[in-house]
């Protein structure tokens, strides 16, 4: 039965979304298993993201451009750095590879092989997204109340840790 209840602060939604460069089209990023919360408390994506959504149905398909700059601020170059090729295991040595290191602060960042010769790799340790143009492309799978134990737990049950999963709560 298809739900008309719209996205507003309070209801449980689920949803699959991709992330489109607006110059090429290409899809930069794409989550096909629906990822649930709760609008206005839960939120898994930034308020960017999902304050496009309200007011939008089970089965809306939506396109929201965004600024990524605003997410993760803007592109630092101070974060591309080259290092010499022996320094980086062989099952690393590949563009697109993802690398967490730590930076002075002990904060983790991850860097990406960007690029590669004979004696060097070069580590950006930029979000992938940042400096691009983005369209957000959500797909609204489930817009309905959240059951009692969402509501109290702000989100999705299957977050929860499994010992609390089959806990009955006494009231």
């Amino acid at each position: 039965m298809m739900s008309n209840m719209i996205i507003e602060d309070g209801k449980f939604i689920e949803l699959t979304y991709k992330v489109v460069d607006k110059k090429t089209s290409e899809i930069l990023s794409a989550v096909e298993f629906p990822l649930g919360y709760i609008q206005g408390i839960s939120e898994i994506l930034s308020p960017e993201v999902t304050a496009g959504l309200v007011g939008q149905v089970q089965g809306d398909i939506v396109e929201i451009p965004v600024d990524i700059d605003l997410i993760y601020g803007p592109r630092d170059e101070s974060l591309v750095t080259t290092m010499p090729l022996d320094g980086l295991d062989d099952d690393l040595r590949k563009i697109g590879t993802m690398i967490p290191m730590e930076n002075d602060k002990g904060e983790r960042i991850n860097f990406t092989v960007i690029s590669i010769n004979e004696n060097s790799v070069t580590l950006d340790g930029n979000n992938p997204l940042c400096g691009r143009d983005v369209i957000f492309v959500l797909k609204v799978v489930t817009v309905r109340e959240p059951t009692n134990e969402e509501a109290r737990l702000g989100g999705p049950i299957d977050d929860v840790l499994p010992e609390f999963k089959n806990a009955k709560s006494i009231h």
